[in-house]
């Protein structure tokens, strides 16, 4: 049996989270529980971190005050993207597209033609890609207003999905499944590697040629080559290995439950950086001139040049909430 690294990493913490931001004008007096599920910056200072349950914290000032919007979801809302400054896409359980034209204010469903669970999305332009269960990926070439299905070519889920451009893209996910595109995902090809030995979480590429794949049991995939051959890098830790990217001065990152991975030499090797806290840290997202990393309750900034991880304290838990919140179920956890 391949265990899904995303069921057993989030396994390991059932609570229920809220959120207090700074007072803002729109904050209502109380708000939904709240697992932070995705971290997005359009432009320089607007910060969006999207729950789960289907709130979105918004913060124009760099993350100095929050204020927050319901989008309507009914079911889980897993990740978001945006296209420019005004609009962005949301997606969920049961084939959900949400889309806003204005910034985060309002939000509205859009069809699918999917029920399926939709787990990542990503875009180039007004092309854009989601990925989901059972080997499901769908395409919009207008920005999120249509969607069709591309070939994935494998029924596993597929957990992350990563477009350098509109023709250069790659899929990550169960079961040390690998798919890579150079043609915009009208065909997508397997990548065999015996590296991938377990479900993989997370895929970043820093140019056509070099790539990561991150996942379970520590694996650190590393290619090249454009993806077409993996080969695995040593990991200081053994645990679930969430998310990877890399900054702008180069230096790479890669989240897991304890803290951060880094890699001060363009991701050659990796040391342990600790945090003062278990965050069960999840994503990574550039903001600004920084990186931000996001974990079930919590958001934190990296300060250069020391290489500090700061919790951006504006947004804190708030546990007399959580005590009485609801209890998020884990992805996967109904199989």
């Amino acid at each position: 049996m391949t265990w899904n690294g995303t069921f057993v990493g989030r396994l390991l913490c059932l609570a229920g989270f809220s959120l207090l931001p700074a007072p803002a004008a729109d904050t209502p007096q109380q708000t939904r529980s709240c697992w932070l599920r995705d971290l997005a910056s359009p432009v320089p200072s607007n910060i969006y971190a999207l729950c789960e349950q289907g709130s979105v914290w918004m913060s124009s000032d760099n993350g100095a005050t929050w204020s927050v919007k319901e989008t309507g979801a009914k079911g889980a809302v897993r990740a978001m993207s945006f296209l420019d400054a005004n609009r962005a896409l949301a997606i969920g359980d049961g084939g959900l597209v949400l889309v806003t034209s204005d910034a985060g204010k309002t939000w509205a469903e859009t069809p699918s033609g999917t029920d399926k669970k939709l787990m990542d999305v990503a875009f180039a332009g007004n092309l854009g890609w989601v990925v989901g269960y059972n080997g499901l990926i769908l395409h919009t070439p207008d920005g999120g207003k249509t969607w069709a299905a591309q070939k994935s070519g494998t029924t596993q889920s597929i957990e992350s999905v990563f477009f350098l451009d509109e023709q250069y893209g790659w899929a990550i996910g169960w079961a040390g499944t690998i798919l890579r595109t150079t043609d915009g995902g009208k065909t997508w090809i397997a990548v065999k590697t015996d590296s991938a030995t377990w479900s993989l979480s997370s895929v970043f590429f820093r140019d056509r040629q070099n790539g990561w794949i991150v996942g379970f049991a520590g694996q650190i995939l590393h290619s090249t080559d454009g993806g077409q051959t993996w080969k695995p890098q040593a990991s200081p830790v053994k645990g679930w290995l969430t998310s990877v990217a890399f900054d702008k001065e180069g230096r790479g990152w890669i989240t897991h439950d304890d803290g951060f991975l880094l890699s001060e030499d363009k991701g050659e090797t990796w040391k342990v950086v600790k945090t003062s806290g278990r965050f069960f840290l999840a994503k990574l997202a550039r903001v600004s001139d920084t990186v931000w990393a996001l974990g079930q309750s919590t958001l934190l900034r990296l300060n250069s040049p020391g290489l500090e991880w700061k919790r951006i304290e504006s947004l804190a838990l708030d546990k007399a909430q959580s005590m009485n919140s609801v209890v998020p179920t884990p992805p996967g956890s109904e199989r």
